[in-house]
């Protein structure tokens, strides 16, 4: 996959499900997070926004910037994920998942805005088992420019036992 002047086409694909999630929209193509994955190398950023309201400007890359386009919904975002290099998402464990089973390094968005937030404590064990990168809207330049995208574990789906403990723990059972 080359493209203009033999520059290898690198994808970030952005998904915030089927909420909204405009906070991460808007942090994704701010001036800062957008230098910081040219730096890395990416050339395109595909946004899926859900049903957010918040319309990022789409780009063609034609001045040397980052490509930029975006979506509301597909049936399948399998597909995107497959073809991305590197895959920022909501909190949501099924994007959490499907990301992680495809292989594909991953940072997660946490949403502050929602309550009761379990999604956070998922995020965050996976972070811990080195799986994925965790953020905030406001920290998410800062989760990039920190990435090592090599020092990622993969996750082995199959044992349940680590995420089984996760929720009883959620739920107010002891751990054995």
């Amino acid at each position: 996959m080359e493209e203009n002047g033999g520059i290898a086409k690198r994808v970030v694909f952005v998904t915030v499900g089927t909420t909204s999630f405009d906070a991460l929209v808007e942090a994704v193509v701010s001036e800062d997070v957008k230098n910081e994955l040219q730096k890395r190398g990416y050339t395109h950023l595909l946004i899926q926004m859900g049903r957010g309201i918040y319309s990022p400007t789409k780009c063609d890359g034609a001045d040397g910037s980052l490509v930029v386009d975006y979506f509301t919904f597909s049936s399948s975002i399998a597909d995107y994920i497959r073809s991305a290099s590197l895959v920022i998402s909501h909190a949501g464990s099924g994007s959490i998942f499907e990301t992680l089973k495809l292989g594909k390094p991953l940072i997660v968005v946490v949403n502050e805005d929602l309550m009761d937030n379990h999604q956070c404590e998922l995020a965050e064990a996976l972070e811990e088992r080195k799986h994925l990168y965790c953020a905030r809207p406001h920290t998410l330049h800062q989760a990039l420019a920190k990435m090592e995208v090599e020092s990622l574990v993969r996750y082995t789906p199959g044992d349940g036992t680590p995420v089984a403990r996760i929720i009883d723990r959620f739920l107010g059972f002891p751990d054995e």
